[in-house]
């Protein structure tokens, strides 16, 4: 039987409504988002409209605030914002949806005076309004409110946003602006677009450093704003309507040969249907991305295009190739997936044996013990221990503790590696660990047969005492 004492719900109504409401009057006293919380419930009482009353002022209130949010201030706003956001959905939204979507409007708005308010990047503070937008777009359905004026609403809080907290807003509302509403938002945006800040005059502009192209000044920031601004909602607004070509077109003719704008055009192409274009696309910045290295996004619209073109040979070359260069686990698995019974065997050993003998020996470690292939992971420490370096810790330590219950001599050799790397660089933060590297090679060693030419753990000890022994820092720990 649960005690009496225990906090519950079930052992707080044995106090009755008197002793309760005395108890939270106390707990009221200097607490002001405890006061908040007892005015909204006692408002509820009476509806949904003196909920919205309440709420409303007190967003109003924050909107005017101009003092400072300190670090150790921004819980309690961002906890004030989410008794708010309840408040409006739990009370207000039932009854009138419209109304609620206003006042869940208005708390999404205050992202921008609270950013010009904090003296930090205040997370909590903007989780509780990314929870807001989410809440958005089924009251923005239910609302009265008609699609060109959802798309004005949309249009004045996107357009004025410099610190980027609606960049989902265009295609969070899409459904509820409808094509009427998107369409108007699109009107404006391309008015906007055309008409970027005007030039101050000379005497006017304030200069902020030198760049390639010369001078640059703090006007310049608003104009890019304004473009960047303008671009990114017009491609949002093509997206949402379902217009690649739309998209295309915003894409200046030497942007394209980027493989990431590229990427971006196959995709929208892609889902379109429309797979020979989104290839063509693709290959106008083929010779950009041999040069310049790992491109992930174009490398994946590319085989997304040859699949659904049913070039099955060429997608299986593409991910060869991509496991081939980079090592990629997930190409290689997709690739052996493909492949009849058996033939996938050979195929693995065969990848299993190229990665062995990569250049970068601890790329080619991780990749097999992340597989993985602990034979071949062994055997290349034993065969390439000289090139192992002791500093990358975070790939060594795993690999040694993978590899010690069958391989203790391979474990050995990666544990030793970080401690000589330890002492002969005198990293005296890493001495406790590397003591307890030294426990463990104990502890194998045990188990460990022959040595090779590697010394066994005897002489390895007494080579470190010679080399080493003035290193208390090590020895003691």
């Amino acid at each position: 039987m649960a005690s009496t004492k225990t906090l519950n719900a079930a052992n707080l109504e044995t106090l009755g409504a008197p002793r309760l409401a005395a108890v939270l009057l106390d707990l009221a006293v200097g607490d002001a988002q405890v006061k908040r919380r007892l005015r909204l419930e006692l408002a509820s009482a009476g509806g949904g409209g003196e909920v919205a009353a309440q709420v409303r002022k007190r967003l109003a209130t924050i909107a005017k605030a101009r003092s400072v949010i300190e670090w150790n201030k921004t819980r309690a706003v961002a906890d004030d914002l989410a008794m708010q956001r309840r408040a409006i959905l739990d009370h207000v939204a039932p009854s009138d949806p419209t109304e609620a979507f206003d006042l869940l409007w208005r708390l999404i708005a205050l992202a921008t005076p609270i950013s010009d308010r904090c003296d930090n990047d205040p997370a909590d503070i903007f989780d509780e309004i990314a929870a807001a937008l989410e809440a958005l777009p089924p009251l923005a359905i239910a609302s009265r409110l008609t699609p060109e004026t959802l798309a004005d609403r949309v249009f004045d809080l996107v357009s004025e946003d410099i610190h980027s907290h609606y960049d989902g807003l265009i295609a969070l509302l899409a459904e509820a602006m409808g094509r009427p509403g998107l369409t108007h938002l699109q009107g404006r945006f391309e008015a906007f677009a055309a008409s970027p800040p005007p030039p101050l005059p000379e005497k006017e502009r304030r200069l902020i450093g030198y760049g390639r192209d010369g001078p640059f000044y703090a006007e310049d920031l608003n104009v890019r704003r304004h473009a960047r601004t303008a671009s990114a909602a017009l491609n949002a607004i093509a997206d949402a309507l379902g217009d690649a070509d739309a998209f295309i077109a915003r894409q200046p003719a030497e942007t394209r040969t980027n493989p990431a704008v590229a990427a971006e055009i196959a995709e929208r192409l892609l889902r379109a249907g429309r797979a020979d274009e989104a290839l063509a696309a693709l290959d106008l910045a083929a010779a950009n991305r041999s040069r310049r290295g790992y491109w992930e996004t174009w490398d994946m619209m590319r085989i997304a295009a040859l699949e659904a073109l049913g070039r099955i040979d060429d997608v299986q070359a593409m991910r060869w190739s991509l496991f081939a260069e980079s090592l990629n686990a997930e190409q290689l698995r997709l690739y052996l997936k493909r492949l009849p019974d058996f033939d996938d065997y050979e195929a693995e050993q065969r990848a299993m044996a190229h990665a062995a003998g990569i250049a970068n020996v601890h790329v080619a470690l991780d990749f097999l013990i992340g597989w993985p292939d602990l034979p071949r992971a062994a055997a290349l420490v034993l065969a390439r221990s000289g090139e192992i370096d002791g500093n990358f810790y975070e790939l060594l330590t795993p690999a040694a503790e993978a590899l010690e219950t069958r391989y203790p001599l391979a474990a050995t050799l990666l544990l030793r590696a970080m401690i000589d790397f330890a002492l002969t660089r005198a990293r005296a933060k890493r001495y406790p660990h590397a003591a307890r590297h030294l426990e463990s090679c104990a502890s194998l060693a045990r188990r460990i047969e022959d040595f090779g030419g590697w010394g066994d753990h005897q002489t390895y000890v007494a080579e470190l005492r010679a080399q080493h022994g003035r290193k208390t820092g090590f020895w003691s720990a």
